[in-house]
């Protein structure tokens, strides 16, 4: 599961993105840079006033790549009482003399290195982090206006962050001028975190305040994740209708008569390692595909991401799939992607075809069609968590 990270800049805005479901809060300054230091002062305060109610994080400035810089101002910073200190990895020559500068503090503090997509990240970094005794490493983008994570990262890259993170036994975060719809986008990685700063803010301004009905939005998108540190008591309220479609299911499965709609995905263009020969494991050649995904209606009208199965899971999932390695077979590949599609709860049924173009004056290929049993369909229904048991590796 993933949590929610929110960057918040002191105590007000804390309790706010408290009282909206953040599952970390994290303490920094968005207008002295990507990661840009509060006065210990102010951190201190949060760290009080959060009183161990969820994790907190603090960031240690856009340093120079000094390790005795470096150093200090992670001490300064993990003196405030904060449960995870961020420092930032900046392309430079000393960038490995500073991490293995942090190895006595890791000790006794957790630290998380944060390197940047548009600043020459190194993911053969992650075992020194991990050598040194680090608790976690993120990705995130250091020229805030400047493109999103996802503009400078593709999902395969980012998987494979993640799994480098996953074999040293780091934490795993990712942020970056994160969006809505990067939400269910970014999940399909299964990080342990995504931080947010401009798209909880008012007018996406990240300069500007912490406003409720971005945080509701973003909250809704990220799956509640029991390792947060304390889950709500709250009285039992009625269903919110809303916030159960963007789970991927509506509180009536028979409603309307079980009415779909149909998200499409046609004519999108991959090269891939597919076929039986030789020659084909070594060399990608192009492929098509046409996917239609049948979904069970929203109990309304979509107004934002929480209302629809966006069709860029599907085109994600199938360049994860891809990504993934060799392929002997056609039928192999379309069976993996409608397993995939499947595992949303929404999708009632899937129309999967998969054309190889690079076969002389041609194209050959296989189209499947897929349904869920009316069984799993109505457990799904009832237990949507059980539409994240899945994912791209795991389909078949």
């Amino acid at each position: 599961m993933t949590m929610l990270l929110a960057s918040v800049t002191g105590r007000d805005e804390a309790q706010l993105a408290l009282a909206h479901g953040a599952d970390i809060i994290d303490l920094k300054d968005p207008t002295r840079g990507a990661l840009g230091a509060l006065d210990p002062s102010v951190v201190r305060d949060v760290v009080a006033a959060i009183a161990g109610r969820r994790p907190t994080s603090a960031v240690t400035g856009d340093l120079p790549m000094r390790p005795e810089t470096v150093a200090a101002a992670v001490e300064a910073m993990a003196a405030t009482g904060v449960d995870y200190v961020k420092v930032g990895l900046f392309p430079d020559a000393a960038r490995q003399d500073c991490i293995r500068a942090l190895a006595p503090l890791a000790r006794r503090t957790r630290i998380v290195g944060v390197m940047f997509a548009d600043r020459q990240p190194d993911i053969a970094l992650v075992p020194l982090m991990a050598e040194a005794g680090f608790a976690g490493a993120m990705l995130d983008t250091a020229r805030k206006g400047a493109g999103r994570l996802l503009d400078h990262a593709d999902l395969a890259t980012l998987g494979e962050f993640i799994r480098s993170c996953r074999s040293c036994g780091l934490l795993t975060g990712l942020a970056g001028s994160l969006e809505a719809p990067d939400v269910p986008r970014l999940l399909l990685l299964a990080p342990d975190y995504l931080g947010f700063r401009g798209a909880v803010c008012a007018a996406h301004d990240r300069k500007a305040g912490l406003e409720p009905a971005a945080l509701n939005l973003i909250r809704a998108l990220i799956p509640s994740d029991p390792r947060a540190a304390e889950v709500e008591r709250a009285e039992p309220q009625k269903a919110d209708y809303w916030l159960l479609a963007a789970r991927g299911y509506s509180g009536d499965p028979t409603k309307d008569g079980g009415a779909t709609d149909r998200v499409l995905v046609h004519d999108f263009e991959l090269p891939v390692r597919i076929g039986v020969y030789e020659t084909e494991r070594a060399n990608a050649q192009q492929v098509r595909f046409n996917i239609d995904a049948e979904i069970s209606r929203s109990a309304q009208p979509a107004q934002d991401m929480r209302d629809v199965l966006s069709y860029d899971i599907i085109t994600d999932g199938i360049r994860l799939i891809a990504a993934d390695g060799h392929i002997p077979l056609v039928e192999t590949l379309a069976e993996r992607i409608a397993n995939f599609v499947l595992g949303h709860a929404r999708v009632q049924g899937v129309t999967v075809k998969v054309e190889k173009l690079q076969v002389g004056s041609g194209r050959v290929g296989v189209e499947i069609r897929r349904q869920r049993s009316a069984e799993v369909a109505k457990v799904y229904q009832l237990y949507p968590t059980a539409a994240g048991q899945g994912g791209p590796g795991s389909a078949g």
